[in-house]
């Protein structure tokens, strides 16, 4: 969707004679039918200004095209300006202008990401350049008017406020920089001369219009990439069960135009959810369908991202992978199908503050004309998290959608161990099992008497493919957040000190090279899986007399998992503790069970220790 539509010429005239961000107000109440805060006012009265002296220039025709924040279909994100065309080769041609007005930024270790200051603080933010990229990379892959009549994207950003520090323009961005330009304050003739490039003639044939009503599908080079990047990858080769459940979902889309559907695949840790997911994404991908990933946790997101780009750039496949909280406002059935991940994890309102939408269960329902929901109630790790199978069922009975259910079993983690998992359920106290102890050979399970002991394992089990990595339940306060110069777990006694992860790789965490001195979280490896694991078992969860004992109070402040949970306990105790006490066992089940190859433990409390070390056959 246009806000703002009109020529240079008139552009210019409205900016000369009036405030525009007044005339922009307007449109945008108009057009979206909801208002928008100061301080997107005050950056259209700062850089509207700025672009209309830039297009003040005779080689600029007047009656080029001149949109302002249009909505990209599908998703949140708005493009700042653009200016369409037809270059001297009479090809149709559209530049995307990413306008920014910082006066300042940081450069970090992360590709295409600096850090900057909004209102809340100094932030992680893409590079402006990489998000110019992005929308042009997401327009030339799912626009059908642009790929099927090769209309040409000329993506660059405009920091009008920002004076060159070689900070912004860093050798360390300059990938992006080449896709996308960057001008900068002393840079209004570079940019005229970069449009003037791209803009000889006007738009003699409503370039915009017709992508604003472009049909929005994967093009068939984004689905042959994504295609070719799964075939002979190892880590997504669907297996037995996994198949029947990829065949039945494939089957239930080509027939979900007979009515709303849903699908429920409930398995536990490691039956493969997640390989069924991407398989699933890219499939209906090639089938021209509108499909995306989603969860609630960041982590996966980000981790799949990257073992699916391969050489293909990550913008491309950005779109396919959203987080729960993108549905509120998204009209009815406008996807074909929504692939929902770890959806236990589903919360009930969305937003930073946890207060937009009503419930996301719905909104996915409702967003799409199928949807597919992997679960395991087992792995429901805070108080926020709603997703449940009778949820689910209820919400798709309330809006009128066929559900069916089935359950994936096969165990592909944890040397395929069926064993290991009733033992640990049993052991945990999560639910009775015959499985007192592990059976000898079923799994590596193993206890050390000192986390110095458990971390030199796991940097030699790591040596090999980087495939092992340190976790721990949320006992201790993320005090490096703010000073990356502390260590978050102090064990002095036996000189062992370490971060949480996050600080440098972000939820790459699991994957990156070098971040095995880390130590992961729930929320950094949920959904996720690795060779090898190595959990530390904070006071949270001990043993007394062989009956095991939580404690929410034992969880450090930082943790978000519990918050609330104090008022709950002065409402009602007995039901507060409860509630803590599954959250405590599932959040150790969940690390527990991230490992493949093997899990090594070490517990602060020695009776712990014993209680794990005594059920080991």
């Amino acid at each position: 969707m246009i806000v703002y539509s009109s020529t240079k010429r008139e552009f210019i005239r409205q900016v000369n004679d009036h405030p525009v961000e007044d005339i922009i107000l307007k449109c945008f109440e108009e057009r979206l039918k909801r208002t928008t805060g100061a301080s997107e006012r005050e950056a259209w009265r700062d850089s509207l200004p700025c672009m209309a002296q830039v297009l003040s220039d005779d080689g600029i025709p007047d009656d080029a095209g001149i949109l302002i924040e249009y909505m990209i279909p599908q998703s949140s994100f708005r493009v700042d300006f653009i200016i369409t065309g037809i270059n001297d080769h009479d090809q149709e041609n559209v530049v995307i202008v990413e306008l920014k007005r910082w006066t300042h930024a940081t450069k970090t270790e992360k590709d295409a990401i600096v850090k900057t200051r909004f209102m809340g603080g100094v932030v992680e933010t893409s590079h402006p350049s990489y998000q110019a990229w992005s929308y042009a990379a997401f327009l030339g892959s799912y626009n059908e008017t642009i790929y099927t009549e090769k209309i040409d994207l000329q993506p660059c950003a405009y920091l009008h406020n920002y004076r060159a520090d070689g900070v912004i323009n860093d050798p360390f961005y300059a990938e992006h920089i080449k896709r996308a330009p960057l001008f900068l304050h002393h840079d209004k003739q570079k940019l005229r001369s970069f449009i003037k490039q791209h803009i000889v003639k006007g738009d003699l044939f409503g370039v915009m219009y017709r992508i604003e009503n472009g049909r929005i599908r994967p093009s068939k080079q984004l689905a042959d990439q994504l295609g070719s990047m799964l075939r002979g990858n190892q880590e997504f080769l669907m297996l037995d069960e996994q198949k029947i459940i990829y065949e039945t979902a494939l089957s239930v889309v080509r027939t979900s135009g007979q009515g709303k559907k849903v699908l429920i695949v409930e398995g536990g840790p490691g039956t493969g959810k997640s390989v069924v997911a991407i398989q699933l994404l890219v499939a209906l991908t090639g089938m021209g369908k509108v499909a995306k990933y989603v969860t609630k946790n960041s982590a996966p997101r980000a981790v799949y991202r990257s073992r699916l780009q391969g050489e293909f750039t990550g913008a491309h496949i950005d779109y396919l992978f959203t987080g729960s909280g993108s549905f509120v406002d998204t009209p009815e059935n406008l996807f074909d199908a929504l692939i929902v991940d770890e959806a236990h994890r589903l919360n009930e309102k969305s937003g930073m503050f946890h207060h937009l939408g009503e419930n996301q269960i719905k909104e996915l329902i409702q967003a799409s004309r199928f949807s597919v929901f992997f679960i395991d109630e087992d792995q429901r790790v805070t108080l926020k998290d709603i997703g449940t199978k009778s949820e689910i069922r209820q919400w798709a009975q309330n809006l009128g959608a066929e559900v069916r259910e089935i359950p994936l079993k096969s165990q592909f983690r944890c040397n395929g161990s069926d064993g290991y998992l009733l033992w640990l359920n049993r052991t945990l106290d999560l639910h009775e099992t015959a499985n007192f102890t592990l059976d000898s050979g079923s799994y590596d399970f193993s206890v050390v008497d000192s986390p110095a002991h458990l971390r030199d394992k796991i940097y030699a089990l790591n040596q090999s493919d980087n495939k092992a990595r340190m976790l721990a339940g949320y006992c201790w306060n993320w005090i490096s957040k703010n000073n990356a110069q502390l260590f978050d777990i102090e064990l002095p006694e036996y000189g062992f000190k370490h971060r949480w992860n996050l600080n440098s790789d972000g939820m790459r965490w699991i994957i990156a090279p070098g971040s095995v001195s880390e130590i992961g979280c729930i929320h950094t490896c949920q959904g996720l899986e690795l060779d090898h694991v190595g959990v530390l078992i904070g006071p949270d969860f001990i043993v007394r007399n062989g009956c095991v004992v939580t404690n929410f109070r034992m969880r450090a402040h930082t943790d978000k998992s519990l918050s609330g949970i104090q008022s709950m306990f002065r409402e009602n105790q007995a039901n507060a503790t409860a509630v803590a006490d599954r959250i405590i066992k599932n959040t150790y089940r969940t690390l527990l069970t991230r490992g493949m190859r093997s899990c090594t433990i070490y517990c602060t409390d020695e009776e712990t220790r014993e209680y794990f070390r005594a059920r080991i056959g």
